[in-house]
């Protein structure tokens, strides 16, 4: 394991470490971005900045939200590509395609479709004399348009790894448990979830990684608009870099976007591991 033990500190650990020093610095254009020490000004300011906390809880809500939708339509896609169907193959194929895509250009697509009124969703609406909705300009709504979008595009991958962990359980399981009278309620509770929650474990992970870092998503689709309110923190951390050249408080932002994920990764990982006794009550 030594070989991928030195990628992942090369690639990871040492990023993480520079973020983490310069946490600790003050480097913008006032001081000829020459960093100067601080040490934890940058987190007391932080804590202090009430734009960091908006965008924290929106960040999460919209990890969270993408994550539950992808989880449970990821399932129901698994689910109906693991059963002998005619042209299981070119459904598999088509299914993935949305993944396939660039996060830019789908999220470019999905720009047009929620378009107002020119969007092809508003177009319809307006000639069967619906009102039109403001998909991106309305602050209640402009969240709910991208966490339809995330889902859209990454359910696909979700279910490929549930696909992956379906093809793993024996198919005699469910014949002995159909000779007992198990419907295919009592079979998913009772077989396929205990079978199947490592990869959901790794699904969930995968994706609460991603969902808490997204960035292209929000700056093509939003923006981070209307008044911020789909704005995460890694877009505010871009903007503190690229536009206010402070990449002290930067760095502070995206550390502490890092702390976010490793606190809810480790969480499903206590709550996978609490679980798994019942899980296996449930087996026998």
């Amino acid at each position: 394991m030594a070989p991928a033990l030195l990628l992942l500190l090369a690639v990871f650990a040492l990023p993480m470490l520079q973020y983490a020093w310069l946490s600790t610095q003050a480097q913008t254009v006032l001081t000829e971005l020459e960093p100067q020490p601080v040490g934890l000004a940058q987190w007391q300011r932080l804590l202090q900045d009430g734009r960091f906390w908006q965008d924290a809880f929106q960040t999460l809500r919209f990890g969270l939200c993408s994550v539950g939708l992808e989880l449970v339509l990821g399932l129901a896609v698994a689910l109906l590509l693991n059963q002998p169907l005619r042209g299981r193959t070119l459904l598999r194929t088509v299914s993935l395609l949305p993944w396939a895509l660039p996060t830019t250009v789908m999220a470019l697509g999905w720009r047009w479709i929620f378009n107002d009124p020119f969007g092809p969703i508003n177009l319809l609406l307006a000639q069967v004399g619906l009102p039109t909705v403001s998909f991106l300009g309305d602050p209640a709504i402009t969240w709910l348009s991208m966490v339809w979008a995330d889902t859209w595009k990454t359910t696909p991958f979700v279910a490929l790894l549930l696909l992956a962990g379906l093809q793993t359980i024996p198919a005699d399981l469910y014949e002995a448990a159909a000779l007992e009278g198990a419907n295919r309620w009592q079979s998913l509770r009772r077989i396929t979830l205990p079978l199947l929650s490592p990869y959901i474990l790794i699904a969930v992970l995968f994706r609460l990684a991603q969902a808490l870092g997204v960035f292209d998503l929000v700056q093509v689709l939003t923006a981070g608009g209307p008044a911020g309110s789909t704005e995460s923190l890694a877009l505010y951390a871009y903007i503190n870099a690229m536009r206010f050249l402070d990449f002290g408080y930067s760095a502070t932002l995206m550390l502490a976007a890092f702390l976010l994920m490793l606190l809810l990764s480790g969480g499903a990982v206590l709550l996978w591991l609490v679980s798994r006794p019942r899980w296996a009550g449930g087996q026998r």
